[in-house]
């Protein structure tokens, strides 16, 4: 991948910033609407009709997240299931390109719109849950009913966002920084299942400029799909944020740090092993990996366990990903004609990190157990725009301001400042099951109280706090699902435990004696 000099890169980034905003201001200070699609974790209803549409535009594809409609999925079933979702993103994305190069002879015809886009796709979406509904019932004896309500897609306008309260992207509530943002005892306030984040904090995200990387500015930064202006604000004009939780007696207050790198060595693929086994581009974005480097779709336990590791503890063969975070300055990597790059949407230099932390530490009332070898763990939602903020949970800060703590907006940083993005990971384990069929239920995050809701136990928390040395202004932005739009509510965070047995038990050992290890 290309690799460019800081000074090269601020000044590439610097003039497109330049032309595109000023173009935005030469035409009346107006901020013309991003269009894209994507699915939606939420209900969804037909296709709005000629008067809903009326002076709005349309700007996505609305679709029920499937996975959240299913029952239990059998072990049995669970591969030729995953494999079916994978499928129906694909169908999104698909979806998702036709629809945005089809954009204004649809705003003119909604009829198009059904005909051409959502028609076909709620065909595609039928199939692929008929074949998820015979999966489960050839394991599990009993075929669900209901599945074909799931297919349903609509049309929708940005300003309609699920879980935003106020419909432009800020959190409702002002947000309270429920996370510790990477501060030293790293832990995130207690919260309950799909909580123990940091909030947003509902600032006004208009402050930032264009980061339009010399294309058309009205249509955002990537050519159309992301990220635009009030998608960034000003970290100096946040206000501070954090709540640290309080220690109790008993309290396990150590801390265990691995040393993984930095993927200094370019480790990359838009695969995902958890959500979307043996599946090429299950993710249709780029990750960054750091420790084992045998992780791609494909990969096994058996094959996790035999895989290299860039650790400097051999005994910690996990593996840790997320998405990559590419500057929006017009350079392109090698991935432009690529799966999970360009091809889906996703194009831009992509940054190594200037560091990166991986920090496990306590529980605040009491002491944590081993995690099980293989947990799978993700944090956050990769589709939180058009889902909701409800599993959100990617905390966005600057380095000298990481008592702000931002959840739906990227930060403008300072001169000599760093942007920061930090993930705090369940810290509650069922007990049992090493993953789950929806990849959420076997984990939960500590309850108010600090404890474990009922039947979890506290294991070591995952704090993972990355760094990045890019030039000033909001001239980047993370990979995403192209539907996503890029925007920053959708980072999200990928962990797999593959800490050998005895190197496990030092770290529960050093955290639970309060001791500082590494």
């Amino acid at each position: 991948m290309r690799r460019t000099s800081r000074k090269k890169r601020s000044t590439l980034a610097n003039r497109a910033i330049a032309a595109s905003a000023a173009l935005i201001l030469g035409g009346g200070g107006l901020l013309a609407v991003n269009v894209y699609a994507s699915a939606g974790e939420g209900p969804s209803g037909s296709p709005p009709t000629r008067t809903q549409n009326a002076g709005r535009q349309m700007s996505t594809i609305d679709c029920p997240e499937a996975v959240n409609g299913l029952p239990e999925v059998p072990d049995r079933a669970r591969g030729e299931v995953d494999r079916e979702l994978a499928a129906m993103d694909t169908q999104i994305t698909d979806a998702y390109r036709q629809f945005a190069d089809r954009q204004e002879q649809m705003a003119q015809d909604p009829g198009l719109a059904e005909n051409a886009v959502l028609g076909p796709l709620r065909s595609k979406r039928t199939a692929s849950l008929d074949r998820i509904g015979i999966a489960i019932g050839r394991v599990g004896g009993e075929r669900p009913a209901g599945l074909e309500s799931l297919a349903r897609c609509s049309l929708r306008a940005d300003d309609s966002r699920p879980g935003n309260g106020d419909g432009d992207g800020n959190s409702s509530d002002g947000g309270s920084g429920d996370g510790d943002g990477g501060q030293d005892d790293g832990q995130g306030r207690d919260q309950g299942q799909n909580q123990g984040r940091s909030e947003g904090q509902g600032q006004d995200g208009g402050q930032g400029q264009d980061p339009g990387q010399g294309e058309d500015p009205g249509q955002g930064g990537q050519g159309g799909n992301g990220p635009e202006a009030s998608d960034f604000v000003d970290i100096q004009t946040v206000q501070p944020s954090v709540d640290r939780p309080r220690q109790r007696r008993g309290a396990s207050r150590g801390t265990f740090t691995t040393d993984c790198g930095r993927n200094e060595n370019g480790k990359f693929n838009p695969d995902n092993v958890i959500a979307a086994p043996g599946v090429s581009n299950g993710a249709h974005h780029m990750h960054d990996y750091i420790g084992n480097q045998a992780n791609d779709a494909f990969a096994s336990d058996d094959d996790l366990a035999d895989g290299a590791t860039t650790c400097r503890n051999q005994g910690d063969r996990s593996t840790y990903y997320w998405p990559v975070l590419r500057l929006q300055n017009g350079q392109n990597e090698n991935d432009v004609d690529a799966d999970g790059g360009g091809r889906d949407q996703n194009v831009g230099e992509i940054q190594t990190p200037s560091e990166v932390t991986l920090k496990f530490v306590g529980s605040p009332v009491g002491r944590v157990t081993a995690m099980p070898r293989f947990l799978r763990i993700i944090t956050g939602d990769a589709k939180a725009f058009t889902n909701g903020d409800a599993n959100a949970n990617a905390s966005w800060s600057c380095t000298g301001f990481e008592d702000r703590q931002l959840k739906d907006k990227y930060p403008i940083c300072p001169e000599g400042s760093q942007v920061v993005r930090t993930f705090a990971f369940q810290n509650c384990w069922d007990g049992q099951n090493t993953d789950s069929a929806n990849h959420r239920t076997h984990v939960a995050f500590a309850q108010d109280d600090g404890r474990c809701p009922s039947g979890f136990r506290a294991v070591p928390q995952l704090v993972q706090r990355i760094v990045y040395d890019v030039p000033p202004g909001p001239g980047f932005a993370v990979d995403s699902f192209p539907e996503q739009l890029h925007k920053p509510i959708t980072d999200h965070g990928d962990f797999i435990n593959v800490f050998d047995e005895r190197l496990m038990k030092n770290m529960v050992r050093c955290i639970n004696d309060g001791r500082r290890c590494r």
